[in-house]
């Protein structure tokens, strides 16, 4: 299998289209759910994808870094059909050096707790020190 990775602004409707062909998208509220993917493609610093040889988007990852000190994953997320083949760990790595590299940038993160065994794997840890302030009304729903 040949995969291309590069960076480039999705749109609302490819991202969406994207969500449907993976478990990420169960982390979003149903609230405004459209409205708000158009601002988070528009928005977000680092957009990194992982495309097939027929270019299906098979691995997003979005970042938001300030390309000195940190850099925060709000979206990493691969097609259920390509599990398990390195391109999260693909695009992990791309988008650290992206924003500056290991030695430069701390890289966090909101893990599902089906993840957490992933991201062990590539190295994260646990951490202590993240704070949060959240008054959102979330109700779940999967994207379809």
């Amino acid at each position: 299998m040949t995969l291309s990775f590069e960076e480039k602004r999705l749109s609302k409707e490819d991202y969406i289209e994207f969500l449907r062909r993976t478990d990420l998208g169960s982390q979003y509220p149903a609230e405004r759910f459209e409205e708000r993917i158009e601002k988070l493609v528009s928005n977000t610093t680092i957009s990194l994808i992982a495309k097939n040889e027929k270019g299906l988007i098979v691995g997003v990852l979005f970042g938001l870094t300030d390309y000195c000190y940190f850099m925060f994953v709000t979206d990493l997320g691969v097609d259920r059909e390509y599990k398990n083949q390195g391109i999260g760990k693909q695009l992990m790595k791309k988008a650290h050096d992206i924003a500056g590299g290991e030695k430069d940038i701390a890289v966090y993160l909101i893990a599902n707790e089906d993840a957490v065994p992933f991201y062990e794997r590539i190295g994260m840890e646990e951490a202590n020190d993240v704070m949060e302030y959240s008054h959102i009304d979330w109700t779940p729903f999967k994207v379809e």
